[in-house]
This record gives structure tokens, sequence and C-alpha cells, in this order.
């Protein structure tokens, strides 16, 4: 049976909507009492009776925002039907109702989980709704603490995996800058699939790569860390250009699930003497080279084909010349891929170029140009952008 009482003098916590409650008693004169009682509880409350643990973990199904229970029902006794309850409500607010020879349990029963006790012989209607009252919101106080910790959790879980799975750049030039950000697209996600590295080797050359492997997930984030860590290992190791790429293909070939999965990858060589680039590319949009003339995409060409698509694919390179002062920028495609204003147009790299400019001819410089460039993107797509992105620049000279 349901009622719905309007008025009252001590009024229940609602929040949207009637307050719902569910009174599980098996006593029909107890159960009168419970609802004359709420008379005076109001406003928009509902109370739904059911007599049997059976019915009432049926009913919890409906969401109330508290369950009034006696521990004393036709097909369960004691703690052993508190527990059932509290599992099959986990958000709601749970009181026990007790009697008076058996008041001890309605102690364990708070022990257990509920919120608090009632002795039948004891309750009036003012008792009733404070006691209501209060253990929804000690109910709801325990879920935004148990949110705190959980969100704290995760955080400390973050840290503890990209400490250990993104990489610490080997970089020992001093006149260079090197500033990076990323961040997975999914929600709550810890890596998305794509990836970045810097290693300078002996010969002083700064080798870069940034990557993107197709599809979101904690299976791409995997196999985005094996190939920056086999990239990094073949730099490490004297490989580069053509014989790197293609190792990193069958790499991707045997380590990928689907023949579908492809991984899109800008790589760079800069020269000892920080005056020039090789770029390779395989699918991936070109970097941007910024220096006091402006800002300037490396041009669309050469491009070979994505890692994973074309066997005995070429991947040819192209050279960069540097001024004194340069900033070099690499990223992947989910900084340009968000929308640019109301419409359905993108960012694209024209828009990303616009914004480039402006934010350099305002004086930005690395990690501040970097920021500027992601916080614009979001504001033109109205959010924060939905795909995977990894932004990687190194600069030479002033303001690196």
């Amino acid at each position: 049976m349901t009622a719905t009482f309007d008025r009252g003098n001590d009024q229940l916590l609602a929040g949207d909507g009637p307050l719902r409650l569910l009174l599980v008693e098996d006593d029909p004169g107890d159960a009168l009492l419970v609802e004359e009682l709420l008379l005076d509880a109001g406003p928009d409350v509902e109370i739904s009776l059911v007599r049997t643990l059976r019915d009432a973990l049926e009913a919890a199904r409906t969401g109330p925002h508290c369950i009034l229970v006696d521990l004393s029902l036709p097909d369960a006794h004691g703690l052993a039907a508190l527990r059932e309850v509290l599992a099959a409500a986990p958000r709601a607010a749970v009181l026990v109702l007790t009697g008076l020879d058996d008041a001890h349990v309605g102690v364990a029963a708070v022990a257990a989980g509920a919120q608090d006790y009632l002795v039948k012989q004891d309750v009036d209607g003012a008792l009733l709704s404070r006691a209501i009252r209060y253990a929804i919101e000690r109910r709801r106080a325990d879920e935004s603490e148990r949110q705190l910790v959980e969100a704290r959790a995760v955080s400390r879980e973050n840290a503890r995996l990209e400490r250990g799975l993104l990489p610490i750049p080997v970089l020992a030039d001093p006149a260079l800058g090197h500033h990076a950000r990323y961040r997975p697209g999914r929600h709550r996600a810890l890596l998305g699939g794509d990836f970045h590295d810097t290693v300078q080797t002996a010969d002083g050359s700064v080798h870069l790569v940034i990557g993107d492997v197709s599809g979101h997930g904690a299976d791409e984030a995997s196999l985005g860390v094996r190939l920056r860590m086999a990239w990094r290992t073949l730099i490490l190791a004297g490989s580069t250009g053509q014989a790197l790429l293609e190792t990193l293909d069958t790499v991707l070939l045997h380590e990928r699930w689907s023949e579908e999965i492809f991984t899109t990858l800008c790589m760079c060589a800069i020269a000892p003497d920080r005056r020039g680039a090789r770029v390779w590319r395989a699918g991936h949009p070109p970097p941007l080279v910024f220096d006091r003339s402006g800002v300037t995409p490396m041009p669309e060409d050469p491009c070979g084909p994505a890692l994973g698509l074309l066997p005995g694919a070429r991947w040819a390179a192209a050279d960069l010349a540097f001024e004194d002062e340069w900033a070099l920028m690499l990223y992947t495609d989910g900084l340009i891929e968000g929308f640019c204003g109301k419409g359905s147009e993108r960012l694209d790299l024209p828009g990303l170029l616009a914004l480039a400019e402006d934010a350099h001819g305002g004086g930005r410089r690395g990690q501040a140009l970097v920021d500027a460039l992601i916080d614009e993107a979001e504001r033109l797509n109205d959010d924060v952008l939905a795909d995977d992105l990894a932004v990687l620049m190194v600069t030479h000279g002033s303001g690196s």
C-alpha cells in the first residue's frame, strides 16, 4: 500500500520530488503506528509497506530514499536480514526498528551499516521525522566521503601509473627546452592510445616521436606504451629513419589484436648543431615550426602511410632548417579534431595555425604556448576535447 502526505510540522528532506520511504514490517499494528506518525512528516512523503524480506528486496529496486526495517520478519531475522537490505539498496538510508528487549541488536545494526535504530515503544512523530531526516543526511555524507576517498585513490593511481608509463625525456642539452602535455580522452582513463618520447643520443642528436594508435581504450593505451618503448630502444641502439619505421611496423603487426588497428606517427631527428631537423611522417599531421618570422607548418609532403596499413611501405624524409631561435611542435589529431564554434566545422590544421599565430604573436613561449593552444581549442569546442591528445614541443634560444 502507498500513502502520500502533503503537510507536516517537522518536514522531511525530499530533494527533487517526493521523499520515498519503504517500511518493512510484518506486524499490522506496528505498521499502522508508523504510518500515523508519518502523517505529520510531509511534505510529499510516499510510504510503501512490505511484510517480508523477499518483498523488501524487490521494492528496494525502485530506489527509496530511506528504508525502515524490522529485523523480525517471517522469512528472515536479525542482522542477516539487514545485510541483505543494505546490499540491495546501497544508496538508501536504512533505519532499524527494534523492540525494548533487543535494543542491543540496534547497536549491532548500526555497526553493520545501518544509519540508526529506533525502539518502537519510544517513537513519536517528531522523533521519527528527525531520525529519518538525519539518517538521509548521514547517508549522503557517507556517500560524499566514499566518493572523495575513491577520487583520491584514483588520483594516486593515476599519478603512479603516469610516473611508470609516461616517458621521462632523455635530454642533456641545457640550450633546449622541453614542454609536453598529455591527456587521455576517456572519462577517468589513466592512459590513452597517444604516445610521445624524447631521446638525446651520444652524437648530440635529439630524437622526437609522437604517435596515435587508432581507437580508444586500455588495449590501445597498452599498445601505445609498447610502441614507444620499442622506439626508444631502437633509437638507443642506433637505428633511425626507414629502418626504424620498418621495425616498428613489424612490432605493430605482431602486437595488435586486429588487422584494423593502425598507428600514425611523426618522428624527428634534430641535428647536433640545432640548425635543422629531419622529419619522417607516417600518416600523421605535420609539425609546426615557430621562429621570429611567425609560425610555419611543415609541408604536407612527403608523408608515408600509417604503420600497419601497407606491407613494404616506404617513408621519405623531409629536412627543416632552423634560425637561431626556434620551437618545433608535434601533436596528435586530438588537438585539431574538435569543433570550431557552434557548427559542424572542425578546427583542423588551418584553425590550429591561426591559434598558434595569435598565441605566438602575443608573446607566449614554451609551456605557456602549449597550454594556450589546448585551452583555446577547448573554448572553441565548447567543451573538453573528446579524443586523446598529446603535444610535444622542443625550443631553442631565448625563452626556451
